[in-house]
């Protein structure tokens, strides 16, 4: 799960990383209360959304008088952002960080992932940060640290020390770059995150390091041990579909196709992307109901299926291993009852109680066609589309 620039800064500063004060407003009128705060001073008006490149986007302005805040956020509350992370339709933006302008000598980054080779989390820092962090990862790794984190949860004392000559830091600094360090590798591991960056971390003049930008990232399979973090999820980040598709706990992604899928398990449901590709077709998303899933579930499915307009023909393939075919075909029965189907329906199933699921099926007087193999289900999905 994503969260927002200013909700990541909130969870860093709870672990002790300093943080510029920032508002968060959501509409113009809450303007005044900031610009009264700022005291006459600039500000930088950033977009909140979940998704990067704002600045070269123009989602990020800098103001240098009230007049100048006025009219950025006028412009920025309800920008569209669309750029290679967002697709064609792109991200509104509902909200806007202020924070005041602030004078630095230099830009870092920093942060801590997972290496899914090492099986290990592991910081990555550099002393050159800012927009172009990937252009300097490519074109000069060397300026790119990576140092794996222990078992134990923290870095060593050698590894600390190797940080600090590689970012140029010394004296005061350089303790604030460790203590820093180590709460954001606290604060990635005990909030279960796939991601927590800071870009740029900035140090100001008198040697202070500020972390100016945050992103983080939660591991969805790990929110139920983290209520507060769940409730940061911000709805209109994503597809209003996936958002449906959610409150019913399926895995659901959409795609630019025709062809509707819904299948048990993401191997199954990539092998049938796979086909209809393969045969011509394009499918219009990932739809994986969970190996166990209920008649509920199922319903809920076809129904998000039934409700894209893109959708010419719909997929099901199911193998019955956990899933039983007669839930399956229960739960298609129910949904086709409460709505008039139109679009072609083809359906492939296999396993446990098959017999009974077709037998379900060809007896509902619903008008599909029943496919033998996946090969067969595809072509005629295709053809159908």
């Amino acid at each position: 799960m994503n969260t927002h620039e200013f909700q990541a800064k909130t969870v860093l500063k709870h672990y002790g990383v300093s943080i510029p004060d920032y508002w968060v407003i959501e509409h113009l009128d809450q303007l005044d209360a900031v610009i009264a705060a700022l005291e006459g001073k600039g500000a930088v008006l950033k977009i909140q959304v979940h998704a990067g490149g704002r600045g070269k986007a123009g989602g990020v302005k800098l103001a240098r008088s009230p007049e100048e805040i006025r009219l950025a956020a006028k412009e920025l509350l309800g920008m569209r952002l669309v750029n290679n992370q967002t697709g064609s339709e792109g991200i509104v933006a509902s909200k806007v960080l202020i924070s005041p302008l602030l004078e630095y000598a230099q830009e870092y980054y920093l942060a801590v992932t997972v290496d899914r080779q090492k099986a290990l989390p592991i910081l990555i820092a550099s002393p050159v940060g800012g927009m172009d962090i990937e252009e300097v990862a490519h074109k000069t790794p060397e300026k790119i640290l990576t140092l794996p984190v222990g078992l134990e949860g923290k870095l060593k004392s050698y590894q600390l020390i190797r940080l600090c000559k590689f970012m140029g830091w010394e004296g005061d600094t350089a303790k604030q770059g460790q203590n820093l360090v180590n709460s954001l590798v606290k604060a990635f591991l005990e909030t279960d995150a796939s991601l927590l960056e800071i870009n740029p971390l900035v140090r100001c003049h008198d040697g202070t390091l500020l972390a100016l930008d945050a992103k983080l990232s939660v591991d969805e399979n790990a929110l139920f041990r983290h209520p507060d973090i769940e409730a940061l999820f911000d709805p209109t980040q994503i597809p209003s579909v996936e958002v449906e598709a959610q409150k019913h706990d399926l895995a659901y992604i959409a795609l630019d196709g025709t062809i509707g899928c819904m299948v048990n398990g993401a191997g199954l449901a990539m092998a049938t992307m796979d086909i209809i590709q393969h045969y011509g077709g394009k499918p219009a998303n990932f739809l994986d109901v969970g190996g166990g899933a209920s008649t509920e579930k199922v319903a809920a499915g076809f129904n998000i299926l039934l409700n894209d307009p893109r959708v010419k023909a719909i997929l099901v393939n199911i193998f019955g291993g956990i899933m039983n075919c007669e839930t399956l075909a229960q739960g298609i029965i129910e949904a086709a009852k409460e709505r008039h189907i139109s679009k072609p329906l083809i359906i492939r199933m296999e396993g446990t109680n098959v017999e009974k699921g077709r037998a379900l099926l060809q007896q509902s007087g619903l008008s599909i066609v029943v496919a033998e193999t996946l090969t067969e289900a595809a072509q005629k999905a295709v053809g159908a589309a």
